[in-house]
C-alpha cells in the first residue's frame, strides 16, 4: 500500500465528505418567496446586507459587459443552498466567504452549492463574476438601449436580468455601483458620487447609497451626458443628468423639481434621501420611473410641443412622490402595488389642482364612474389579477393609478382632511427605510381616528364593486362593460 500522508488523507477525506453530501441534496431548482403576483421572485433563507456592483461598458450595446456582484447577506435559516434570482447573463465563477463554490442555473436562478453547511445567523459573502448583456429584448425590463448608452428599468422583475441578488422588494438592502466607462461617456447610479477614477482611456465612476433600496428601484445611466447640479430645501443636493446637447433647452423644466421637493415637503414630510434628480434619457419606454434618488425620463416628455406645462410637472410630482411611497416605504409584496401608485397619483392631482386648477372632485368622479370597469378589467387595488406571462409590464393598470387615488380620496372624505394628513405623515415616518404592506396601512389608519376602519377598506380594496362615494351619494359607476 503506498504511504498516503495525514494531509492528504485529510483531503480525500473532505472530498469524499462533499460529494455525499451533494449526492444526498435534491437537484437545484428555483425557489421564491411566495409573491402572489410574482411566486418564483426573491428568495428565503437569507436576508441581504448590501450590494457591490461593478460594470465595465466597452462602448457599445452588442457586447455584454464584464461584471462582479458582491453580495454580503445574512442566513436567516439553515441553508445547503443559495438561490439567487438571475438571468440573461453567463456566470463564470461565485465563491461563497471566499471560498470557490459550485453553481448550476435553473429558470432564472443562479443555485450556489457552499463550500459547507450555513446555520442561521451566519455571515455570507457571496462573489459572483458574471456579464451583464445590454443586448436582449427592451421590452422585457433590465437594461433600456439610449442613443447614446444604457439606462435601467428594472420594475417590477427586471434587475435579475441585469445584476444577480433577491429580486423582491421586501429584501431592501445599501448599494454600491462601480461603473467603467470609455472616455466621452458619463456614468451615473443612485445615490451619491464618492469617486471618479481614470485608468487611460477609461473612467470608473463609484455610488454609494445612504438609505436602503429594493433592486426594482437601482438605475445605472451610461452616455454622453452632462451632470447639472442645483439646491432643494435645507441645501439638498440635486443633480440632474440630461444629453449634453438638451442641457439649456431642458433647464425650464427641470428647475422646477426644488420647489417641487419643497411642495411635497409641505405635504408629507421631509424627503427621505440623500440627494434626488432627474436622468433624462433619449429612449422610448412608454413610461417614467421611481428609480431611488434619480427617477427615469423619456427625453420625448420633455421635448416638443406636445404635452402642456401643467402635465409634465404633474408627472414630475407623481415620480417624485415615489421617492416616499414606494421607495422609503416599499411594497412586502407586489399586491401592496396600489399604496405605491396610489398615492404617486394621488400628490400628482393634488398639485395639479393647486398649480394648474385641474379639479381634483372632478378628476376623482372621473375615476369613480371606471372604477367599477377597472376592477373588472384588473381586480380590485389591493388584490390585483396576475399578469400574463411576457406581460408583466400588465400589472401596472387604471385600478392601481387612478383607481388607488380613488380610494383614498374616499378615506379622506371618510375621515376628514385632518385625520388623513396625520396618517400620510405618520405612514412615511413610522415606515421609512423599511418595507410595509395593506394592513399596516389599514391598522394606522384606524389607529390614528380611534376607530376600526377595517370594513371600510375591505370594500375600496377588495370589492369586486366600488362602494358608494363618503359625502358623494349621487356619484354612479359604470357597468364594467362601459354603459
Amino acid at each position: 500500500m503506498p504511504f498516503i500522508s495525514r494531509r492528504a488523507r485529510a483531503a480525500l477525506l473532505a472530498a469524499a465528505s462533499a460529494a455525499l453530501v451533494a449526492a444526498a441534496l435534491p437537484s437545484p431548482v428555483p425557489l421564491g418567496i411566495g409573491d402572489r403576483l410574482f411566486p418564483h421572485l426573491g428568495n428565503p433563507g437569507y436576508d441581504v446586507l448590501s450590494y457591490d456592483i461593478g460594470l465595465t461598458y466597452h462602448g457599445n450595446n452588442s457586447r455584454p459587459m464584464d461584471a462582479v456582484t458582491t453580495i454580503d447577506a445574512r442566513t436567516t435559516e439553515p441553508l445547503d443552498r443559495i438561490n439567487l434570482d438571475f438571468t440573461h447573463g453567463t456566470v463564470r465563477a461565485v465563491a461563497v466567504n471566499g471560498l470557490r463554490s459550485e453553481f448550476a442555473t435553473v429558470g432564472e436562478d443562479l443555485v450556489i452549492s457552499p463550500p459547507g453547511h450555513l446555520p442561521p445567523g451566519a455571515p455570507l459573502r457571496i462573489t459572483v463574476h458574471h456579464t451583464s448583456d445590454p443586448g436582449g429584448a427592451q421590452d422585457t425590463g433590465g437594461w433600456v438601449r439610449t442613443a447614446d448608452g444604457l439606462a435601467m428599468a428594472n420594475q417590477a422583475d427586471a434587475a435579475h436580468r441585469v445584476f444577480p441578488g433577491n429580486d423582491h422588494p421586501a429584501d431592501k438592502a445599501y448599494f454600491t455601483f462601480r461603473v467603467t466607462a470609455p472616455k466621452g461617456l458619463t456614468a451615473v447610479a443612485n445615490g451619491l458620487l464618492v469617486a471618479a477614477a481614470r485608468h487611460g482611456d477609461t473612467t470608473t465612476w463609484t455610488y454609494r447609497t445612504q438609505h436602503p433600496m429594493a433592486t426594482e428601484l437601482a438605475q445605472v445611466g451610461i452616455g454622453r451626458s452632462t451632470v447639472l447640479h442645483r439646491t432643494g430645501p435645507r441645501g439638498l443636493p440635486v443633480r440632474d443628468v440630461v444629453p449634453t446637447a438638451d442641457r439649456e433647452r431642458l433647464e425650464h423644466r427641470l428647475g422646477k423639481t426644488p420647489e417641487q421637493i419643497a411642495w411635497m415637503e409641505r405635504q408629507v414630510g421631509r424627503y427621505p434621501f440623500e440627494t434626488y434628480g432627474l436622468l433624462v434619457a433619449d429612449t422610448r419606454t412608454g413610461f417614467e420611473l421611481e428609480t431611488q434618488t434619480i427617477s427615469l425620463f423619456e427625453r420625448s416628455l420633455f421635448v416638443g410641443d406636445g404635452h402642456p406645462d401643467w402635465y409634465v410637472e404633474s408627472i414630475m410630482v407623481h415620480e417624485l412622490a415615489h421617492q416616499w411611497f414606494g421607495d422609503s416605504v416599499s411594497p412586502r409584496t407586489w399586491s401592496d402595488l396600489w399604496l405605491n401608485e396610489g398615492h404617486a397619483t394621488w400628490y400628482e392631482a393634488r398639485y395639479a389642482e393647486e398649480h394648474a386648477g385641474k379639479s381634483l372632485e372632478s378628476r376623482m368622479h372621473d375615476a369613480y364612474v371606471r372604477s367599477d370597469g377597472w376592477r373588472a378589467a384588473g381586480g380590485p387595488p389591493a388584490r390585483p389579477t396576475t399578469p400574463e406571462p411576457g406581460k408583466k409590464l400588465s400589472l401596472f393598470r387604471p385600478v392601481v393609478y387612478d383607481g388607488s387615488a380613488l380610494v383614498l380620496y374616499a378615506l379622506r372624505q371618510e375621515i376628514g382632511a385632518s385625520a388623513f394628513d396625520r396618517l400620510e405623515r405618520s405612514w412615511v415616518r413610522k415606515h421609512r427605510d423599511s418595507t410595509a404592506d395593506t394592513a399596516d396601512f389599514v391598522r394606522l389608519a384606524s389607529r390614528i381616528t380611534g376607530r376600526d376602519l377595517t370594513s371600510f377598506f375591505e370594500g375600496w380594496l377588495y370589492g369586486e364593486r366600488t362602494p358608494s362615494m363618503p359625502g358623494h351619494p349621487d356619484w354612479r359607476s359604470a357597468d364594467p362593460d362601459g354603459r
